[in-house]
């Protein structure tokens, strides 16, 4: 049965597509130069991937510890709050986009409800 959300006038129905999330990239990327959270982002990656969220509430449901910062922006812990992803969520078009992923002291340097990815060339 699907799920109402205040952000929305009425209620999502199912949707059988996959999340879209941009990019795998950001991902791969740190992992090369952390390989201990391959485990963790990738079982994130998964999880997301398959995700049918329609509001924050769903989202909680599968990472109780994600914290919503403003601006459509949601952090995420990784590999035991050792590291922080942050997301921006689009429910109604089931599109993420990873602004952030880091270590936990490089996220403290960073505002989360405004921080945008810049790729390190």
């Amino acid at each position: 049965m699907p799920i109402r959300c205040s952000r929305y006038s009425r209620s999502l129905p199912p949707l059988s597509r996959m999340t879209a999330i941009i990019s795998k990239s950001t991902i791969n990327r740190y992992i090369s130069s952390h390989p201990h959270v391959r485990q963790s982002l990738d079982q994130w990656y998964r999880t997301t991937k398959k995700s049918d969220w329609s509001c924050h509430a769903d989202l909680k449901r599968s990472f109780n510890s994600a914290d919503y910062v403003g601006n459509d922006r949601y952090v995420f812990n990784v590999n035991g709050n050792e590291h922080r992803l942050i997301a921006i969520v689009h429910f109604d078009r089931r599109t993420i986009y990873i602004v952030f992923l880091g270590t936990h002291s490089e996220y403290n340097k960073v505002n989360a409800s405004t921080v945008n990815y810049k790729r390190k060339l």
